[in-house]
């Protein structure tokens, strides 16, 4: 809520392959993909259970994850809760709207007289209804993790992470077909019931999650120090997922597709990290050098998409077939009567691996006291061995990503001014090409797309850091892009090209002992500068879809007061704006809105002793909004949490 540029496109869905949550970040398609910098994913949700930071790193980031994350705008990193060695905790229990409880333990606790090994558990117990006619989400989570200091020089650390879900979830809108003109215009016109959720709690999807890390830091040297970080993966889809589609445009009836998930995804990634600061001359130097291994396995079998019924946004349903106009038989929304409609359709029933190999170097060198430099470079190898039971689909890629970066300190230690030149790429996979008449069927390879930004800023720490600023303007252009040929179905052609460009703020200040104040205010303009056509994902001058709102502002003020006698009463107070969104944007569909809105969120919290006790509530003015993608997701009114946590 606090991070300017970035705003949530869609909830999780828990489908195959990317069913977390989406945002948009500096216009483009952004995950929680990582966890302690290595890479996870989730299919669910991302427990906070265990969650300590959540970093936001924002441009295109491919010269530190390279190509197997989309990161053409920016990376979302969590930083998860660390072992200490003392004795400590908290238990804490939250209830409010929809039916929400949730129970959270924190335990840590040495496991040796002298600080060498310490154990920290964190669970949550998460149980939730929706705020539509339907959906539901209950979840456990636990994650242990484990510090030994062996001695001054080595150490390990272990985190596991065990997340069990089952959700019934609301089928995703799509208000479109993607090629004929719009029947609606806006939210008004498709009047959708933002109280309807087209599903039912019988249709659950499960998202059984496993995570392990570990890290091995061992000091070479006063000037040296070596990281080895191991990871291993495993993320299921297991349950019907659905959404609903415009299939004959003119009408006022919309398709809704099942589909029965049946996938997992293991992955496993090896890093060798050298870390260096040392001094050549009168430089300094800070540096870290490595070899990245990444691997992921996806096994899918799923069943094969199957059409169930036509629904208005209003509720209505038919059963007619949009393209013959059949009277078919009636699939009700239940578990059996889903299986028994998807039962005669094909699985997947697909096995693939990819893998890459990296090898990277990056120096920070101190030019003067005030002058610094950043070079880095990574080299990126990606062998993918596509479907195992055939070598027709395998394919290999190599490429290189570049950062440069320069910050001058005007003033040190309080006004500084910044510029980087950072990259991105993302391997793209061959893809059978015919001719207009899908004769002459061959395979066609591509070159990675490639992500390029420029950005400058400046960055102030006044009144001895009760006041700091960033702002910043970027400008990022992705090219290479693959898009389809126009007048053949059949084909693809690589060379478009799509830009990002934008202003960012961001204010934190404490103006008084007990206050503080965060503010932040983006303006983003994302389009497709060279396109083909009138193709409905890369039209010249159109916006690309999913790119979120051009305008975002935040700001949360929060109060506690330092001393007397209502010493730890807190108060907080703020909200969120985000403006006009334009979610599809076309010559032959026309445009397709999301009307703006403002969010007011406040808080009051009580800390005494060890007790602490808070009230949320959350669009405190009742507005209905939404959110999307291509899509229409309406989002919950007026809601309030209450909380009590003990700790020791």
């Amino acid at each position: 809520r606090n991070v300017p540029n970035l705003s949530r496109t869609w909830e999780s869905t828990g489908r195959t392959g990317d069913g977390g949550a989406y945002f948009s970040l500096r216009g483009f398609d952004a995950q929680s993909a990582l966890t302690n910098g290595l890479p996870t994913l989730a299919s669910g949700n991302v427990d906070p259970a265990n969650i300590e930071e959540i970093q936001v790193l924002k441009g295109p980031s491919g010269t530190l994850f390279g190509g197997s994350f989309y990161s053409y705008g920016g990376l979302i990193n969590t930083i998860t809760k660390k072992p200490y060695f003392h004795t400590g905790g908290e238990f804490s229990y939250q209830f409010g709207s929809f039916g929400l409880n949730r129970f959270t333990a924190d335990i840590n606790t040495p496991l040796s007289k002298k600080e060498k090994i310490a154990m920290r558990v964190n669970a949550a117990y998460h149980s939730e209804n929706s705020f539509q006619d339907a959906g539901f989400k209950k979840s456990f989570f636990v994650s242990p993790s484990l510090i030994y200091q062996v001695n001054n020089r080595l150490s390990f650390q272990l985190m596991t992470e065990f997340l069990e879900e089952e959700r019934a979830v609301a089928p995703v809108f799509f208000n479109s077909d993607r090629l004929s003109p719009l029947d609606f215009k806006n939210i008004a016109e498709l009047n959708l019931d933002p109280k309807l959720s087209f599903t039912s709690n019988d249709l659950t999807i499960r998202n059984p999650r496993f995570n392990f890390q570990g890290q091995m830091l061992y000091r070479l040297s006063d000037k040296w120090t070596s990281q080895t970080a191991f990871s291993r993966g495993t993320v299921q889809s297991n349950g019907i997922y659905s959404y609903i589609w415009d299939d004959v445009a003119g009408d006022n009836w919309f398709s809704q597709y099942f589909h029965n998930e049946n996938q997992q995804t293991n992955t496993t990634d090896i890093q060798q990290n050298f870390n260096g600061d040392f001094t050549i001359g009168r430089l300094r130097n800070r540096v870290v050098a490595g070899l990245d291994y990444y691997y992921t396995n996806v096994i899918d079998n799923g069943s094969g998409w199957g059409w169930a019924r036509n629904v208005t946004p209003q509720g209505d349903v038919n059963y007619i077939d949009p393209y013959t106009g059949d009277e078919m038989e009636p699939t009700s929304l239940t578990l059996a009567s889903v299986n028994n409609m998807l039962a005669p359709l094909e699985p997947s029933g697909s096995n693939i691996g990819n893998s890459s190999f990296a090898a990277y170097v990056s120096d920070v060198l101190s030019i003067t006291p005030n002058l610094m430099l950043m070079a880095s470079l990574r080299a990126d190898y990606f062998n993918s061995r596509g479907e195992k039971n055939t070598d027709e689909d395998d394919f290999d890629q190599w490429a290189l990503s570049p950062k440069l970066g320069l910050v001058y300190q005007v003033i040190p230690d309080r006004i500084s001014l910044f510029g980087n030149y950072m990259n991105a790429f993302i391997n793209v996979a061959p893809m059978a090409v015919a001719d207009p008449d899908g004769s002459n069927t061959r395979v066609k390879s591509f070159k990675p797309e490639q992500a390029n930004q420029w950005e400058g800023g400046v960055k102030v720490n006044l009144l001895r850091e009760k006041l700091l600023a960033t702002f910043s303007y970027y400008d990022i252009k992705v090219s290479d892009r693959v898009t389809g040929v126009a007048g053949n179905p059949f084909d693809y052609t690589q060379g478009g090209k799509v830009g990002s460009r934008g202003f960012e703020m961001d204010i934190k200040a404490i103006p008084a002992n007990g206050l503080s104040l965060v503010a932040g205010f983006s303006y983003g303009k994302t389009e497709v500068i060279s396109g083909n056509g009138s193709d409905f994902y890369a039209e010249k001058g159109r916006v690309i879809g999913g790119q979120g709102p051009s305008t975002l502002a935040n700001l949360w003020a929060n109060y506690v007061i330092p001393d007397g006698k209502a010493k730890g009463l807190g108060f907080g107070l703020g909200g969120n704006y985000a403006g006009k969104y334009l979610v599809i944007d076309n010559s032959e569909t026309g445009q397709f809105y999301l009307p703006a809105y403002t969010l007011l969120n406040a808080a009051i919290s009580y800390s005494i002793a060890k007790f602490r006790f808070g009230l949320n509530g959350n669009n405190l003015l009742n507005k209905q909004y939404y959110i999307g993608y291509w899509s229409v997701n309406p989002q919950k009114r007026i809601n309030v949490t209450a909380s009590v946590a003990y700790r020791f």
